[in-house]
């Protein structure tokens, strides 16, 4: 069973400089956890929009058939690393359909902030 869209959009996005607590568990990080229920691979391309500048992308993601990726923008570096301390959306486009849910982990202060949302989709 394929089920999803194939464009979704993150308008909140936001590494923050620093951490607390030990690496890579309490690094503060965002991430795009991606579902492809479907029996193809899916092939999406992912592009970042600042505030101050051009987007950044397109970065290039593959999630197998029948598979879920957890992809933790801190680790992108192709084309380019995503600048901590700055705002940004994010846009995917799939070539097949796909659930993507949004997950911030803030470690800034001792008492951690979690937070998770569906992405918007199209």
């Amino acid at each position: 069973m394929q089920i999803g869209k194939r464009t979704w959009a993150i308008a909140e996005g936001y590494i923050p400089g620093w951490s607390n607590g030990p690496a890579p568990a309490f690094t503060s990080h965002e991430a795009a956890c991606i579902l492809n229920t479907g029996d193809a691979d899916a092939h999406l391309t992912l592009t970042l929009y600042f505030e101050g500048r051009p987007p950044a992308g397109p970065y290039r993601i593959t999630v197998p058939a029948e598979r879920t990726l957890h992809l933790r923008f801190n680790n992108l570096s192709d084309p380019e690393k995503i600048p901590l301390e700055t705002p940004y959306s994010s846009l995917f486009v799939s070539d097949v359909p796909v659930v993507i849910q949004f997950t911030r982990l803030d470690s800034r202060q001792e008492a951690n902030a979690l937070i998770t949302t569906i992405a918007y989709a199209e």
